[in-house]
């Protein structure tokens, strides 16, 4: 009986020994921090503004994709194989990405882009975690909360002239342009 705890015992340490010492797990767990945090600072960025894809969303992409890197580089895969792994994350994302546009019918208007965007940018942060290249992915957040909120506001002084986008003239711009004539 001894001998079956010992051997037991004995496999559940070999399996757990892929970390090998204290400044591993420190990096394994920074990288994996970090990619949830920059994850949820996109994704409550999303949730504030009702989007469907928010912050658990968001955090767990970013986790995600973090860890589909740091697996194999931890595993000792080169750099230039895992450029595969990233070929399947950015292709797979693209799906999840799909699931969050939609096209509403009976009006020339889409819907989910921009979510879709911000889920297939927070794949890219959870990337650059995974790689240890924590800076990259603290700028890249940064940029991608510019965007969304600072931009947003951008956005709406821009108003482009329906006809020239192909699109039927809204029923204020028609009473707007009719007063002005």
């Amino acid at each position: 009986m001894t001998e079956t705890l010992a051997s037991i015992w004995l496999a559940i340490v070999e399996e757990f020994s892929d970390i090998a010492d204290a400044a591993e797990a420190t990096r394994i767990v920074l990288r994996l921090l970090m990619a949830i945090l920059l994850g949820a600072a996109i994704g409550y960025e999303r949730e504030t503004q009702g989007k469907a894809a928010g912050l658990r969303t968001h955090m767990l992409v970013s986790l995600g994709a973090a860890i589909f890197v740091l697996v194999p580089l931890q595993s000792g895969m080169p750099e230039a194989d895992v450029s595969r792994v990233l070929q399947g994350i950015v292709a797979g994302i693209g799906f999840l990405g799909a699931g969050a546009i939609i096209k509403l019918s009976g009006h020339e208007e889409v819907k989910g882009l921009t979510t879709a965007a911000s889920v297939w940018v927070a794949a890219g942060i959870g990337i650059a975690a995974g790689m240890g290249r924590e800076a990259t992915a603290i700028v890249s957040t940064l940029a991608a909360l510019f965007i969304l909120a600072v931009v947003k506001r951008l956005e709406k002084h821009i108003d482009p002239p329906p006809r020239r986008l192909g699109l039927p003239e809204s029923p204020d711009r028609r009473e707007t342009s009719q007063t002005k004539e």
